[in-house]
């Protein structure tokens, strides 16, 4: 019990400096970064998203949109898991992006771990992508279309994201276990290169016991975006052949959050931290935090 509450402290301690530390790198690579491709960081246009994209991002908007004529316009990877795919952004803002992603991991600049299971990646806020790129495509784009798909979810309430591309190839990572994200909605995009084998797979909602019994295996399309709850049980299968590069975005909303931490399944305990951190708000809308159990 002793050794569980010293690594629980060591843990909590180590969740306190992450936003810190940071915030540290985003200054940093602000300040002496010189980027390959400085276009990608001009404001999102709708030149570098998908005419399907773009379709879909109208009609939800439209008066009278509901969920029957939107999955006209979406591909249905499965109704019972409410799994769809969409294409997302054109092939040249893939290789755009894809290039400067490149540039950046070759550069001495420090970088920080995607997630606590991906060793291999850029977190796109300390990049400088949150304010031109991600953001944008969250309020203007994909808000719209999660309040139709997942109104259940917080779709129509997403006020933060946590956004960062993770990369698969020989000698790094090559597959990921069977996870759920720390998001009420997730957006996965394959963004390259050149690959096979890594399919994503899926089971149930990580509530459910027998969840991975007979898994759902979904093929990456370059350029197209997967969309699933944060939720729903999920892997990548081993690269085969060489590198896969996919976007992911963690769509959080609060009002959902705040109630019930999605990875603990308790009322979160709150501690102050920077920018989006964990999605999680006090009373002041303005303030977001991070939950100190999780």
């Amino acid at each position: 019990a002793w050794a569980q509450m010293v690594e629980l402290e060591q843990e909590v301690e180590r969740r306190q400096r992450l936003g810190p530390e940071s915030a540290a790198r985003k200054a940093l690579i602000a300040s002496s970064y010189h980027p390959a491709r400085p276009e990608v960081y001009d404001s999102l246009q709708d030149a570098a998203l998908a005419p399907e994209f773009l379709a879909v991002a109208e009609y939800s908007v439209s008066p009278g949109a509901d969920l029957k004529g939107l999955l006209q316009r979406l591909e249905t990877v499965s109704e019972e898991k409410r799994i769809y795919r969409v294409p997302v952004f054109t092939a040249p803002f893939c290789q755009a992006l894809l290039e400067e992603l490149e540039h950046f991991e070759q550069s001495d600049m420090p970088k920080g771990r995607p997630n606590t299971m991906n060793n291999y990646g850029v977190l796109l806020h300390e990049l400088g992508l949150d304010e031109p790129l991600m953001t944008p495509l969250r309020e203007r784009f994909l808000q719209p279309v999660m309040a139709l798909l997942y109104p259940d979810c917080g779709g129509g309430q997403l006020d933060s994201h946590r956004a960062f591309v993770v990369k698969y190839a020989p000698g790094q990572d090559l597959e990921l276990g069977c996870h759920y994200d720390n998001a009420e909605l997730t957006l996965n995009v394959a963004l390259g290169k050149v690959f096979t084998g890594g399919a994503l797979y899926f089971g149930g909602l990580f509530q459910a016991p027998a969840a991975l019994t007979e898994p759902l295996e979904v093929e990456h399309v370059v350029g197209q975006g997967v969309l699933h709850r944060g939720g729903q049980l999920h892997g990548a299968r081993p690269l085969g052949t060489g590198e896969r590069w996919n976007l992911v975005v963690w769509l959080r909303a609060s009002a959902v959050r705040n109630r019930l931490c999605p990875m603990c399944r308790c009322e979160p305990d709150l501690v102050d931290d920077e920018g989006f951190s964990d999605g999680f708000t006090r009373e002041e809308p303005t303030t977001v935090d991070v939950c100190a159990l999780t």
